[in-house]
């Protein structure tokens, strides 16, 4: 997996090549495009040139040099011009921004489907350790930054392109030494400019650091707002968030602090090169060497140039900080997902649902989970796991569902190894109620139908009926279209699970997993479903994580795990027959408080 969050040099190159392959399917827009800004360029150069061609004219007539009748003809003339240059300008600009908006809209539309679905099938491991809200952040930082960059293109960079090569070749035309001290002037401003805002790069993208982490700490918080509550620990967050504004504050006040100096030095730059393009001209022009219409042109021709240079430096200003912005998101392609289909992987089919661990060994962050396990989970039976927390079992789920990959031992399901089929397939194949029941923040039917897209409302009703949703729902005011909020926070705990469970029942899969799935019950509606489940199970292969072993007394064979490995297996009554052993003392422990 690439590592490249401590990287302060956002790279151009990299960055623009990335940028420009978007293009593939607009060529023809973006060329056409480019066709009308050059049109549009010209369009302003010949207006100051139509001015020019009216001072010449007026001066050859005050002079005698032209008579009336000429003056009149050639006034319609520059009119006829000035009226096809106005439409050029008009038309331009409604096409210009015709395309652009079509452009940067497919552009921006391309660039977050391609990170949405890239970062989605990144593993369950890149999402455990990055925030939602730092995803969230450069996502939308860096689909805007797609807009700006191109926004720079289009209005900065190639209109001063065009517009400077078209100026500096009429001024040295005009004359030599005005030409070379315009080509100084604009090279040393932009030079120092680009300058400048390079040097401030490594502070803008430490303030996107701080941003980041800001923003990060928000959707922690506000996730959490609850536990936040009950603790009391208001002010303590508070006083953490105040820190990190600090010291956003801090690295903005940095980043910002470049702009002083460079705004000095361009004004001394365009202050010294301004004198000199025009005294040049007028002792060209005391010389006899220019007329006052030449003069006028390079005057009139140069405010407005000057005008475009700052816009270049705004723009280039936004197009660095778009690139830094881009190369936020864009290293996220680097990150490799480390579970990845072999090469000509096929769909799993489980028809049986035989479930075998052999020599399963594991390790997460240097931490070895699992050790050495074999286990066989025989077809439609039901294999209880149980064991203290940290011993392993949730860990054992991730691995049949290929959230992780294994770095010796295998997994088989009905004679088929899980490594070498396709892992959406896997999942697909299997049905689970997690412990934590987490739901979109939908309506409760389209959080159940979510497992089964295909499923009819008469299927869907009855699987809210089988996780006694029905007696919650008629209370509802909408009923089942009832939207539970973010992560399903205005459900409770149980009935969040009881969703998911209703989830599970609609998904209708041969393998079944419970993991701690009625946790978040009470006594007596987790007694009601246990009483379903038993049915649900009924010729499947199911595997049931538990806390309370009230609830897997039932159970074909239960795995006592410890410390990663199988310590203990048997029925209920065989385990506390042998009267010593880690699930006697565990059932010790709970006896007081079951339930029979």
């Amino acid at each position: 997996m690439a590592r490249t969050e401590r990287n302060y040099n956002a790279p151009i190159k990299e960055n623009l090549k990335y940028y420009f392959s978007l293009f593939k399917n607009y060529k023809s827009m973006a060329i056409l495009g480019i066709v009308v800004i050059m049109l549009i360029q010209l369009a302003s150069i010949g207006e100051n040139f139509l001015f020019k061609g009216i001072i010449d004219k007026g001066e050859q007539l005050a002079s005698g040099a032209i008579t009336k009748a000429i003056f009149v003809d050639s006034l319609i003339l520059l009119g006829v011009l000035f009226i096809s240059i106005f439409l050029i300008k008009v038309f331009g600009a409604w096409f210009k921004e015709y395309a652009i908006i079509r452009l940067e809209t497919k552009l921006m539309r391309d660039l977050k489907q391609n990170f949405f679905s890239h970062i989605l099938y990144l593993s369950h491991k890149f999402h455990s350790e990055k925030k939602t809200g730092s995803l969230i952040s450069r996502l939308s930082r860096g689909s805007r930054a797609l807009e700006i960059i191109t926004d720079v293109i289009i209005f900065s960079i190639l209109p001063l392109l065009f517009r400077f090569s078209l100026v500096v070749a009429t001024f040295i035309y005009f004359d030599l030494s005005t030409g070379i001290a315009l080509l100084l002037t604009s090279s040393i401003f932009i030079w120092y400019s680009i300058w400048m805002q390079g040097k401030q790069q490594k502070s803008q993208i430490l303030a996107n650091r701080s941003e980041d982490l800001e923003k990060g700490f928000i959707g922690d918080v506000f996730t959490n707002v609850d536990t936040v509550k009950y603790f009391g620990k208001e002010k303590r967050i508070i006083a953490k968030y105040k820190q990190l504004s600090n010291n956003t504050c801090r690295k903005l006040t940095n980043f910002w602090d470049y702009y002083m100096w460079l705004n000095s030095g361009q004004h001394l730059i365009l202050g010294m090169g301004t004198f000199f393009i025009f005294a040049l001209p007028i002792l060209a022009l005391l010389n006899g060497n220019m007329g006052i219409g030449t003069l006028a042109f390079i005057y009139t021709t140069y405010i407005t140039f000057v005008g475009l240079l700052f816009q270049f430096v705004h723009g280039y200003r936004g197009f660095k900080r778009g690139i830094i912005d881009l190369n936020d998101l864009y290293q996220y392609s680097k990150f490799i997902n480390e579970i990845e289909d072999v090469k000509g992987a096929k769909d799993i089919k489980i028809e049986k649902g035989k479930i075998s661990f052999r020599g399963v060994d594991f390790s997460y962050n240097g931490k070895r989970m699992i050790k050495d396990l074999n286990l066989v989970v025989p077809e439609n039976s039901k294999v209880a796991i149980v064991g203290p927390s940290g011993s392993g079992k949730s860990t054992l789920v991730k691995l049949l569902f290929r959230l992780y990959d294994l770095k010796c031992g295998e997994i088989y399901i009905d004679g088929q190894d899980i490594a070498k089929v396709k892992q959406e397939s896997l999942r697909n194949e299997m049905s689970i109620v997690p412990q934590d029941a987490i739901l979109f923040d939908d309506s409760i039917y389209n959080n159940i139908k979510f497992s089964n897209p295909s499923a009819s409302r008469g299927e869907v009703m009855k699987a809210i009926r089988f996780a006694q949703l029905d007696k919650l729902i008629k209370k509802l005011p909408l009923k089942e279209n009832t939207v539970v909020g973010e992560r399903g926070v205005k459900l409770s705990g149980g009935e969040r699970q009881r969703v998911s469970i209703a989830r599970a029942v609609l998904a209708d899969k041969k393998i079944l997993v419970l993991d701690e799935a009625t946790s978040a019950l009470d006594s007596q509606l987790e007694s009601d479903i246990q009483k379903d489940l038993e049915k649900l199970m009924i010729g499947r292969t199911s595997i049931v994580i538990a806390h309370r072993l009230s609830t897997i007394m039932k159970s074909d064979i239960i795995i006592v795990v410890d410390k990663g490995k199988i310590v203990e297996a048997g029925t209920h009554g065989e385990l506390l027959n042998r009267g010593t052993g880690l699930y006697k003392k565990l059932w010790n422990l709970q006896a007081g408080s079951f339930v029979n």
